[in-house]
């Protein structure tokens, strides 16, 4: 009886949503809800039932936008991820066109990072990133495979600019290069405050245009004058 009576509930909290002209904002609330859920517990150890409680909605609603948690989990980087590879390729467009070689190198470079820089220093938030940054490093992560899906389109494109700005290094130097700033990129998002404590306060993730000069300066100069003998 009591199950009877919770999917009865169940449905009918479903055909008020569907009838109200709220659902895109109830389904954003559950979006940023679960980002904050997914950063905190990592993909096993958020639940459907806590990320409800903290969007305030029921189970049902959560359910019904999205299916299941692993549906939730991949509207997450469908909201995000094409932002930020539409401005990378906007990117590359214009280093491309660029004639100088460090100069182009400069601007693959920035590319990469501001993009992500930009949606950090904008929201205040490093949910996103701590999210990707648990996604790379889960053992279980090739079973999603999101980053395959949403990241390694636009990694390919990345690769091959920095093949052509800088024809005379080895495919093992260019890939390791674009590690090497995914690794900055990801760290850096995803910082909770240690920089700004180990600096004194003088490093802020937050400043954009601050971060992303010293950032860029730095892969650049890795890019261009580090080499492997």
């Amino acid at each position: 009886m009591a199950n009877s009576e919770k999917n009865a509930e169940d449905r009918k909290v479903v055909m008020i949503e569907a009838t109200q002209r709220n659902g895109a904002a109830t389904r954003m609330r559950i979006l940023m809800a679960a980002e904050g859920e997914f950063a905190d517990h990592g993909f096993d150890g958020a639940t459907v039932r806590q990320i409800a409680l903290r969007a305030d909605v029921p189970v049902a609603l959560v359910n019904y936008h999205f299916g299941n948690k692993e549906g939730l989990y991949r509207a997450i980087f469908e909201m995000r991820a094409p932002m930020i590879v539409d401005q990378r390729i906007a990117g590359l467009r214009l280093a491309e066109m660029e004639p100088d070689p460090e100069r182009k190198v400069e601007m693959i470079v920035k590319a990469v990072l501001v993009p992500n820089l930009h949606m950090r220093s904008t929201e205040k938030n490093s949910s996103y990133a701590r999210i990707l940054a648990r996604e790379v490093s889960d053992p279980k992560s090739h079973h999603r495979k999101v980053v395959a899906e949403f990241f390694d389109p636009i990694a390919y494109k990345v690769i091959e600019a920095l093949q052509r700005a800088m024809p005379d290094r080895t495919v093992e130097e260019i890939n390791w290069g674009y590690q090497a700033m995914l690794g900055v990129m990801v760290y850096t998002m995803a910082d909770t405050g240690r920089i700004s404590r180990l600096s004194g306060g003088l490093c802020d993730p937050e400043d954009e245009m601050t971060t992303s000069r010293h950032l860029v300066a730095l892969m650049k100069a890795a890019l261009l004058y580090s080499r492997v003998s």
